[in-house]
């Protein structure tokens, strides 16, 4: 089958690690433009890539069939509804929008355009995630009755020459860590009934927030999702505890560092964490390590091209995704108002599927 051309809407961090090098080792894909205002740095690694100078020029290359939109999170709104309106496809970097109205609008258009529009939930393909889903579904820890997962960063400083830390919207860790442990927590127990939050700014003079303590409310088991840009020492990154037994595991998914050293995907241990970070089951029966499941991101892009070519439904679809902004929605709310938000599901599940 024609091979998707796809642009990139930017060159920073997300686009030079999380997507131009899956995107150029994928046969199902050809990465023909990269947006770069000012420079040529996409060139020293994709020398046959064009480089366009703005988004407009993306969007209006005829034989773009995918916009990647992996610019700062305050432009998604905008610049999806623009790739969506000059008929392209969409892959949109997480958070999907800041609020649920403009989600439902950009779902609304790329329904009624016929176009895929689906967000970069790429934790999902996380070893550690995929271990702890195959764990739970086991069935080895009984009855869980308690899920913590946690991010911890220590940067006592603030980094002004990063649009994270300048105060904007929603901009914050909330939303940009938050949506991959809220999109992480739904896939494994649904949509909560209800929020309970703290969200607040623990470092001196920081803009933005760079702490949570997000409660998820469910029927028969607690879910607490954090992150603080203030842990210096390591914390479990998640622990689940169960009517049979207990999983703990240390560390985080080893892909980011590989690509920041430039490791190809490729490779044979892609995505392989060392033994010294597998996490520990302990049951009424043992207590052992268990390896960790091989991280695999490449698993998002292939979602994308067996949607586009074989009409099969992304489980990442904005549709599906939708409801991890109305859970940040109404986190921010219970931060605010210092009170439980009830949840509705607004899962939207279109079924066209034939691009």
């Amino acid at each position: 089958m024609k091979p998707i051309v796809t642009g990139l809407a930017s060159y920073g961090m997300s686009g030079s690690l999380f997507h131009a090098p899956f995107l150029s080792i994928h046969p199902g894909f050809e990465l023909k433009y990269i947006v770069e205002r000012t420079k040529n740095l996409s060139k020293e690694r994709y020398p046959d890539v064009r480089i366009l100078r703005s988004f407009d020029e993306l969007i209006a290359e005829p034989e773009v069939e995918l916009a990647v939109v992996n610019t700062p999170d305050v432009t998604h709104y905008e610049l999806t509804k623009k790739a969506l309106l000059a008929g392209k496809h969409v892959v949109v970097e997480k958070p999907l929008v800041f609020t649920v109205d403009e989600g439902k609008e950009l779902i609304a258009l790329a329904d009624e355009k016929s176009l895929m529009l689906c967000v970069y939930q790429n934790r999902r393909w996380d070893g550690d995630f995929l271990t702890i889903r195959k764990i739970i579904n086991s069935g080895v820890l009984g009855r869980v009755v308690e899920f913590s997962s946690s991010y911890q960063r220590y940067r006592n400083f603030i980094n002004r020459s990063t649009w994270k830390e300048i105060a904007d919207n929603r901009v914050g860790i909330t939303y940009n860590l938050g949506s991959h442990m809220v999109d992480q927590a739904v896939e494994l127990f649904g949509v909560p009934e209800a929020v309970f939050a703290v969200i607040d700014k623990v470092r001196a003079d920081t803009e933005v927030d760079d702490y949570y303590h997000i409660h998820l409310l469910y029927p028969h088991v607690k879910v607490s999702l954090r992150a603080s840009f203030l842990v210096m020492e390591e914390t479990p990154r998640y622990y689940i505890h169960g009517t049979e037994g207990s999983f703990v595991k240390y560390g985080i998914d080893p892909q980011e560092e590989m690509l920041k050293a430039g490791v190809s995907p490729l490779i044979a241990d892609w995505g392989k964490e060392e033994e010294s970070q597998w996490g520990i089951l302990h049951t009424t029966h043992s207590r052992e390590k268990i390896e960790t499941e091989r991280g695999n991101y490449s698993g998002f892009y292939d979602e994308i091209y067996e949607t586009l070519r074989l009409g099969k439904t992304s489980s990442t679809a904005a549709s599906h995704v939708i409801t991890i902004t109305q859970i940040l929605e109404a986190a921010f709310r219970s931060a605010i108002e210092r009170r439980v938000e009830k949840v509705n599901s607004l899962l939207i599940r279109y079924e066209k599927v034939n691009f």
